[in-house]
Order: structure tokens, then C-alpha cells, then sequence
């Protein structure tokens, strides 16, 4: 049992040493991820104010000054200060590609700034005095483009970074106006204005790609630390139940002991009866003796009657026989008498059936051969009336032969006339229907002439309007004839734009911009500074947001790892709990979502000994006590709690499972104070103090309390 316990803490220590660099590992995983996305929401912020996304369309975009440039760490905010608004450029390849840039900021109404590579610019030095005090910030950017390292020249030629106070910094600036003075925190002292503080991020694509680099490395090592993890918990695991079979083992050796001890008392007590019964038995052997010695001298007695016994005894036999003929032949008589007196109750019960059949069929022959009679009267005077319907029915057929064949002859003319009547009603309607469809054309056609009519009047009236529209807007607005204006040059159009389409694309475009506000500043102004605090409170909650997610996801994670430990302990208390109450049984705790450990539930499996059945609902009700006391226990076990509170748990169990129940209490009250509210005497008799209510006649309740130990 020590060499087990030593293996599993051992092994608990090994798991207990995993898991806090799996919390490490994972720590750093999740800060180099959450860097990542913000520099990715810093550069995406960046980019947008550059205009990055609307100068996306311009050939020639190299990217913004961030994307191109890699800064030391711990010189970021030095170099957004030195920068200055360039921070926030786009970066492209050439002058040409700059103006196209810029006419497409224009165009769309959309503000940017612009930086052109291959732009020559005088070289600048930093001055003897100004290095002596301070390290340029050019020496801690690079860029893996040479047009971008020209342009880092430019930008940076006069700026230098102060390892002192912005007090410092301030100082420098002012013997060298000159100078861009800048701080390792931000500060910023030129001759255009002074700045204390950092306004960017740091954020620079080496960065994002670096954090990414990082988080990915942390997330392998958190992998590996993961499956050390698992290899640790199931080195636990085995050590755990080898301790627990160590255990069982000798405790199965204990109630072995403790069998053969109660064995031998039954066998020392059981030789004791069995010596007390052999007393009784030698005690019942000489009663028994005495009882021979009388029987036998009354069988003498016996012996000598049994002569005359004998004789009476023949002559009884032989008065008893002739009775017994007597006695069957009248038992014979009997039988016949009765057999004969059956069938004669018989025949008489048959005749009787007859003759009460018989008078039934004769009423009911008169009865019918009565309704006869009558029918056949009613037969005779129907067949008379239809003979005469016959006679005149036979008359009238005759009659409506005659008129069918003058009808014939005259339906056969009709027909004629009307086949003559249908060919010229035919004849005619289709000529009609040929004439109708000539109309119809022919208003067709004039109905599309009518249309066209109107529409070029419609047409002419419209231009009328638009030219002395248009004229007397050239009169009013330009001060000018039509001739003199017809006259004219055109002013040049864009390449592959005709005037109407010029033409209608600016009136396009006044309608769109709509009459003149002359508040139009001042809401722009309020819109504006509206819109730079929403930004602000934007950045505020996001970065509210992703503090959240980051302590969410470390609370998600303590909570499953400390339900994975409790539910591991309590598990395996419960399979070991469940043995000891319910023996030769099985029970086991089950996961109905193992991946899922925030959202899983629990399910209890059962299986008493000689039992088939899994579900708790298809055990007794003192079997679910016993195994919801089971789980509690387990619970207790993983879980020690100073006391405990249990109110009727035995109520439904039977003297076994009370037994067994007492003893689980009995090993549980060796760590814990147990109060238990029972009305089970025995478990008042295992109990060290009872407490009780009572209640005198006509007096008031009172508690009793009494020491067991002191009463015995």
C-alpha cells in the first residue's frame, strides 16, 4: 500500500507539474494571439486612415509606411514619433503613380496621404552635438525594399532619440531647432510643435508577423504540453487504481480475517450446543430405557391374551364377509333401479320436446296457409287489371306505329333543309371572320401611327421647352446669345466621354449635391468631433472586449480543469464506493459530452449484483438510495467537508443495506463530525450522542440529549 501511494503522488506531482506548464505554455499562447489581433486591428486602422482600401485600385501601391518597415523592439512608439504623419501613408512606386493616387482621392471625395518612392531629396546629417547626446532612429528601422530605405533616410535624417526625460528631449529641441527630438515613450519635440505621449499603437507588419511566428510556437508547445499532460493524467490514473486494487486487496484480506474470525466463534459455539445436546441426549437415553423395560413387560401380557383375541377375531371376519355380500347385491339392485329410472326421465323429457315442437309447427301452419288465401284473392283481381293494361297497351303501340312512320318521313325533310342551312351559314361565317380580321389589322396599324404621332409631337414640344429652357439659362447665368455661344469652343472632355454624356453625368452630379446649406460646416464640424469620440469609444470597447474574451476564456479554462479533476476523483470514488455497498455489482459515472466539458452532463450507471439493468430508473427504491448515497459519499470523499448533514437518507433500506450503510458511516465519522435525523433504531445504536423532542403533558417541548458510551 506505501509503494502504490508513493507511485501516485509521484505521479500526482508529475500531473500537478504538467498542468502548471501547460498553464504557462497556454498563457503565453493566448497573450501572443491577442498581440497578434491587435497589431492586425491597429495595422487595419492604420490602413484605413491611410486609404489604403480605397487606393486599392491604383496600379503602382506598394502598401503603407507600417507594412514595409521592421523596428527594433522597444523602439516602436520612438519611430511613430519620428514619423510623424508619414505614420499613416501609402507608399508608392513613383511621382506618376502619386498624382493618380491623389486625382482618385479627389474624385472620391476621400482624405489620404501619399509617400513616392524614387523622389531625389538632399542628403541630411545629424549635427556633431546632437548624436553626442542622443542615437538616431534610423539606425533601428530597416526594410528589405532599397527604394523604402531612401525614403527611411528622408524621413528620419534629422530625428534622434533622447534615453533621458521628455525635460531632456525638450532641452535638445531647443538648442537645435532643426532636430526632431523623440523619446523611447513617444514624446515628440520639433520645431512645428511639441507632443508628450505615444498616439500609436506600434503596430508594424514585422511586429504582426513576429506575434503571429510567436503564437504559433506557443501554440505547438502547448500541443506538446497537451499530450505530456494526457500522458501524465493516464500514468495518474493507472497509479490511482493500482492503489486502489492495493487497497481493495487488503481490504478484501481484512474482511476475510475478519469471516474466518466469525467462522471460528459460530464453531466454537456450535461445539458447545453440540456438547449441551449430548448431555440432553444421554439424559433421553436412559429414559428411553426404562420406557423398553415397561413396553416389553406389557407385550408379555399381550402375548398371553392374543390366543382368544385370535379366535374372536375369525369369527367377527366371518360375519363381516357375509355382510359384505348382502351389501353388494343390494348395491347392484341400487344401480339398476337408478339406471333404469334415468332413460325413463330421458324418453319423457324427448317426448315432451316433441310435442311441444309439434303444436308450434301446426299454429304456425294455419297461420300461413290463413294469409294465403287471402294474397291468392288479392292475385286473382291484380292478374285481371293487368290483362286489361295489356289490351290497351298493345292498342296504343299500334296507334304510335302508325304516327312514327309519318314522323320519320318528315324529320327525314327537316334534315335536308337544315344541312342545306348549315353549309350557308358556314359559308357566310367565314367571310365574316376574314373581313374581322382585315379591321383589326387595319386598326393596328393606325392605332401604331397614332402612337408615333404623339410621341414625335411629345418629342418636339419637350425639345421646344429644353431649348428655350436652355436659352433663356444662357441668357440669365452667361449673359450671352445662342449664337455666340454656338460658336464657342468646346472645353476638352476626359478621354472616351461624349459631351451629352459630360453633359448629363454634371447635371447627374447637381442634383446629388442638392441646393447650397450654409450650415453645412458647422455640422460637419459637430459631425466630426462626433465622430472622433465614437472612435474613441469604438477603441475603448474593443479593447474592453478582448480583455473580456481573454479572462472569459482563463475562467472557461479553470473551470474545466478543476470539473475534470473533481469529476476524475469523484468517479473513481464512486465506482469503489458503489462495489463496497452494493457487492459484486458494477457502477461507474459517464461524460454525456466529453468534449465538451462546460456544457456536458452527468449520467449515473448502475448495476446491482444479479441485475441486468443500467438506469436508475429501473432499480428499487432502496437500490437508487443506496446509489444516490453512493455518489454523495464519493462526492464527500473527493470533496472532505468539517461535517455533514443527513436527513432520513436509510428511510427505504432494508437491514442488509442498513448494515452496509452504518459501515460506510462508521469509516466517514473517523475524519468528520456526521448529524444524522433517523428513525432507524440501529442506526441510533451506531450513533456516539442522540438528541430528541419530547413533550410532557400539558408542558412545552424539550430537547433530550444522551452519550451512548455514558449509558452503556
Amino acid at each position: 500500500v506505501e509503494q502504490a501511494e508513493t507511485r501516485r503522488l509521484a505521479a500526482d506531482r508529475r500531473e500537478a507539474e504538467v498542468d502548471e506548464e501547460l498553464r504557462a505554455v497556454e498563457g503565453e499562447f493566448h497573450a501572443w494571439r491577442a498581440r497578434a489581433e491587435a497589431l492586425a486591428l491597429a495595422l487595419d486602422e492604420a490602413r484605413a486612415r491611410a486609404g489604403a482600401e480605397r487606393l486599392a485600385e491604383v496600379d503602382g501601391v506598394v502598401g503603407t509606411l507600417l507594412d514595409l518597415v521592421d523596428v527594433d523592439e522597444g523602439w516602436e512608439a520612438a519611430f511613430e514619433a519620428a514619423a510623424g504623419e508619414a505614420i499613416a501613408a501609402v507608399v508608392v512606386d513613383g511621382v506618376d503613380t502619386a498624382r493618380r493616387a491623389l486625382a482618385h482621392l479627389a474624385a472620391t471625395n476621400a482624405a489620404g496621404a501619399v509617400l513616392a518612392l524614387g523622389v531625389t531629396h538632399p542628403a541630411a546629417s545629424l549635427p556633431f552635438e546632437a548624436m553626442a547626446v542622443g542615437a538616431p532612429v534610423r539606425d533601428h528601422v530597416r526594410s528589405h525594399n532599397r527604394d523604402v530605405e531612401h525614403l527611411l533616410d528622408v524621413l528620419l535624417a534629422s530625428a534622434v532619440v533622447v534615453e533621458g526625460s521628455w525635460t531632456d528631449a525638450l532641452d535638445l529641441a531647443l538648442a537645435h531647432p532643426g532636430l526632431v527630438v523623440v523619446t523611447r515613450s513617444g514624446d515628440r519635440f520639433a520645431a512645428g510643435g511639441w507632443r508628450a505621449g505615444a498616439t500609436g499603437s506600434g503596430a508594424t507588419g514585422a511586429a504582426l508577423e513576429e506575434a503571429r511566428r510567436r503564437a504559433e510556437t506557443a501554440e505547438a508547445a502547448a500541443a506538446e504540453a497537451t499530450t505530456r499532460r494526457h500522458a501524465a493524467r493516464t500514468e495518474a490514473t493507472s497509479a490511482r487504481a493500482a492503489e486502489t486494487q492495493v487497497v481493495k486487496s487488503v481490504d478484501e484480506n481484512a474482511a476475510r480475517r475478519v469471516a474466518a474470525t466469525d467462522a471460528l466463534a459460530r464453531v466454537e459455539a456450535e461445539a458447545r450446543d453440540a456438547a449441551t445436546e449430548a448431555d440432553t441426549l444421554r439424559q433421553h437415553l436412559a429414559e428411553l430405557g426404562e420406557r423398553v423395560a415397561r413396553e416389553q413387560a406389557r407385550v408379555a401380557e399381550l402375548e398371553g391374551a392374543l390366543p382368544a383375541l385370535e379366535a374372536d377375531e375369525a369369527e367377527g371376519a366371518a360375519k363381516l364377509s357375509a355382510m359384505q355380500e348382502q351389501r353388494a347385491r343390494l348395491d347392484e339392485r341400487t344401480s339398476a333401479v337408478a339406471a333404469l329410472r334415468t332413460d325413463l326421465e330421458v324418453r319423457a323429457a324427448g317426448i315432451e320436446e316433441r310435442r311441444t315442437f309439434l303444436s308450434r309447427r301446426l299454429a304456425e301452419v294455419d297461420e300461413r296457409l290463413t294469409r294465403n288465401v287471402a294474397k291468392r284473392d288479392e292475385a286473382e283481381k291484380g292478374r285481371t287489371e293487368l290483362e286489361a293494361r295489356a289490351t290497351a297497351v298493345q292498342r296504343l303501340g299500334r296507334l304510335v306505329a302508325d304516327r312514327l312512320v309519318v314522323v320519320e318521313h318528315h324529320l327525314g325533310g327537316l334534315r335536308e333543309e337544315r344541312r342545306r342551312q348549315s353549309e350557308q351559314t358556314r359559308a357566310i361565317t367565314e367571310r365574316l371572320d376574314g373581313l374581322r380580321r382585315e379591321r383589326q389589322a387595319a386598326e393596328r396599324q393606325l392605332g401604331e401611327l397614332r402612337e408615333r404621332m404623339q410621341r414625335a409631337e411629345l418629342d418636339e414640344a419637350e425639345v421646344r421647352i429644353r431649348l428655350e429652357q436652355a436659352v433663356e439659362t444662357l441668357r440669365q447665368n452667361f449673359d450671352c446669345e445662342p449664337e455666340t455661344a454656338t460658336k464657342a469652343e468646346c472645353p476638352p472632355l476626359p478621354d472616351g466621354t461624349t459631351a451629352s454624356a459630360r453633359v448629363r453625368e454634371l447635371e447627374r452630379e447637381l442634383r446629388l449635391m442638392g441646393p447650397i446649406n450654409p450650415l453645412a460646416l458647422e455640422e460637419f464640424t459637430a459631425l466630426q468631433e462626433r465622430h472622433t469620440f465614437l472612435e474613441g469609444q469604438l477603441d475603448d470597447v474593443k479593447t474592453t472586449r478582448r480583455d473580456l474574451f481573454k479572462v472569459i476564456k482563463a475562467i472557461d479554462q479553470e473551470i474545466v480543469d478543476v470539473f475534470a479533476a473533481a469529476y476524475a476523483d469523484v468517479a473513481e470514488n464512486f465506482t469503489t464506493l458503489f462495489t463496497m455497498l452494493f457487492p459484486g455489482g458494477s457502477g461507474r459515472l459517464k461524460l454525456t459530452e466529453p468534449d465538451n466539458l462546460l456544457e456536458t452532463g452527468i449520467e449515473v450507471e448502475a448495476r446491482p449484483s444479479g441485475k441486468n439493468v443500467r438506469q436508475l430508473s429501473l432499480l428499487s427504491g432502496g437500490e437508487r438510495s443506496l446509489t444516490a448515497l453512493a455518489f454523495l459519499f464519493a462526492v464527500f470523499r473527493s470533496r472532505p467537508s468539517p461535517f455533514y448533514l443527513m436527513d432520513e437518507v436509510e428511510a427505504a433500506l432494508d437491514d442488509i443495506n442498513l448494515h452496509r450503510f452504518l459501515d460506510l458511516i462508521d469509516e466517514f465519522r473517523r475524519e468528520a463530525q456526521l448529524v444524522i435525523v433517523s428513525h432507524q433504531k440501529r442506526t441510533m445504536e451506531a450513533a456516539d450522542c442522540l438528541y430528541g423532542v419530547t413533550m410532557q403533558p400539558g408542558g412545552s417541548s424539550r430537547v433530550v440529549s444522551e452519550k451512548i458510551s455514558a449509558g452503556a
